[in-house]
């Protein structure tokens, strides 16, 4: 890559023989790329737009981002963080003093605590309908399960947030109302029940309960069950401190599982 008559433009060639140019600059000792472009005025844009935001006693905002600009919004937001806070980060994340911003988009806009800010900042969030995801080991994993949301969690149910802002993931935001593995709730003429399954090859369904206590009982026994059946596979079980010892061997000794459960054998 060689350097252009153009500040902060490098000519460079990729494989196929197509020539392009990329775009960078040095804020606070740090070489910050800013993007290829197809010709080098654009990539110069890049570079002037960039200095200005960094610039000393610039004024530029996030909210002055506009859809025709040069520069990626991602990008955008990564100078302006590292121009107020000090802090470069590789993902589109602004820093406040208790808690930061992730944005998605200029129009999506998630929060977190600051305890969260060096997963994050290591991450990127993906979006799904109203579900965000990051890529971690290979596996696209739901945010809200870094919170004790469970995948089949219903909302208003099993979890609220507490201000109405579902993009607010701040621990203080968040209250989960059901932790347990296995259990879920369901509404049944009208009445909140909750329906416990298990998977052992395939989700296997332990029975439905009339309060959360009993349903997390009912999945640590079918657990109980299967491994006296035989069946190898390692289950999270729930840990319940809302009865005493005492009390969740009543709930337990009466309990009643599917007979599928009880019938269930690894060689079946």
């Amino acid at each position: 890559m060689e350097s252009n008559h153009l500040e902060g433009v490098y000519k460079a060639t990729r494989k196929d023989g197509e020539i392009y140019y990329r775009s960078s600059l040095t804020y606070r000792r740090k070489h910050i790329s800013l993007g290829s472009y197809h010709n080098e005025l654009l990539a110069h844009l890049a570079y002037r737009t960039g200095s200005g935001i960094l610039a000393e006693n610039s004024t530029i905002s996030l909210d002055d981002y506009q859809p025709t600009s040069v520069l990626s919004f991602d990008k955008w937001v990564t100078l302006i963080n590292f121009r107020d806070n000090g802090i470069y980060l590789g993902h589109p994340i602004y820093v406040r003093p208790k808690f930061f911003y992730y944005y998605l988009t200029s129009d999506c806009i998630l929060k977190f605590d600051s305890d969260d800010l060096f997963y994050y900042s290591s991450h990127k969030i993906m979006r799904r309908g109203n579900h965000y995801f990051v890529a971690d080991y290979g596996m696209q994993v739901n945010i809200a399960s870094r919170y004790g949301i469970k995948n089949y969690a219903v909302p208003g149910v099993d979890f609220i947030f507490r201000n109405g802002d579902t993009t607010d993931f701040r621990r203080e935001n968040l209250e989960i109302r059901n932790a347990y593995h296995g259990v879920r709730s369901i509404l049944k003429k009208g009445l909140c029940r909750y329906a416990v399954r298990i998977h052992i090859n395939g989700y296997y369904r332990v029975g439905i309960y009339n309060d959360i206590t009993t349903a997390a009982i009912a999945y640590n026994k079918a657990v109980d069950i299967l491994h006296q059946n035989g069946l190898k596979k390692n289950f999270s079980m729930n840990y319940v401190d809302s009865v005493s010892p005492s009390q969740y061997a009543e709930i337990y000794s009466r309990l009643k599982i599917s007979s599928k459960i009880i019938d269930y054998r690894p060689d079946t």
